[in-house]
């Protein structure tokens, strides 16, 4: 479903170029979960914006179900990316529109007719177990029904693929629990590939059935989650920490 052939990422700056992603191979079948994890300027989130081309990759080729996006004109890509939601550590909801408005917006870009949208949007807050809250606007609602009109937005345009960026790491974790669910019935039930950004080993472990660990712009481990054998130091840290810190528990940084 997602096919990642050399591709790499860099920003010029005024002194120096930054390599935020290194030449990187991935391929995710259809209907499975893959985490990106890694610390804060790894290139997750980078490599997450590639996938539908937020980012244009520097080198390299996307294919998304067999389909080259990097050759795609603007027209194309659009249409292209119906096919991949979206959501956000942030949730980027419009203050000045309900639910159900905020869920329908990219349908009304997509210039879908107004009872159609409504119907979409209706179904998608459903989804999400938010039918009673398509009339509140987002100052009335809490942070988990924030991410479940933003999960219900991404879900508006039927699409294939799901990118999770941090979807929650600014929820508490009963609310963090209850959106990964969520997330994981959404799989279940529809079959959806996910792909999921996160610093947080429990969010991998419970969610992705694989996963790549970043650091410095490249992956440094590739893990199978059912059975997790991590190879780098930073592989091992990050299943030391579900575990629980300890005195004894190693900081990659301090490898010599």
């Amino acid at each position: 479903m997602i096919e990642l052939l050399q591709v790499s990422k860099s920003f010029a700056g005024r002194t120096e170029t930054v390599h935020a992603l290194q030449a990187t191979d991935l391929q995710i079948p259809q209907g499975k979960v893959y985490g990106l994890l890694g610390f804060s300027g790894a290139g997750k989130s980078t490599l997450l914006r590639l996938i539908n081309r937020l980012e244009e990759p520097t080198s390299g080729t996307v294919r998304i179900a067999g389909q080259d996006l990097t050759g795609l004109s603007q027209a194309a890509l659009r249409q292209a990316r119906q096919q991949v939601g979206m959501i956000f550590q942030q949730f980027n909801l419009l203050s000045s529109r309900t639910a159900l408005e905020n869920v329908s917006f990219s349908l009304e870009i997509a210039g879908l007719p107004t009872a159609q949208r409504q119907a979409r949007a209706r179904e998608a807050l459903a989804s999400v177990g938010l039918s009673d809250k398509e009339r509140a606007y987002p100052a009335q609602l809490s942070g988990g029904q924030k991410q479940r009109v933003a999960i219900a937005r991404a879900l508006a345009t039927e699409p294939k693929i799901l990118l999770c960026d941090e979807a929650t790491s600014a929820l508490d974790p009963h609310t963090a629990l209850s959106i990964l669910r969520l997330l994981k019935q959404l799989n279940k039930d529809r079959g959806m590939t996910m792909v999921m950004v996160t610093h947080d080993i429990k969010v991998a472990s419970y969610l992705c059935e694989h996963a790549v660990i970043l650091e410095k712009g490249k992956v440094v481990d590739r893990i199978d989650m059912g059975e997790p054998a991590p190879q780098s130091l930073l592989g091992k840290f990050f299943f030391e920490t579900a575990k629980g810190w300890t005195d004894q528990t190693v900081l990659p940084q301090e490898d010599a």
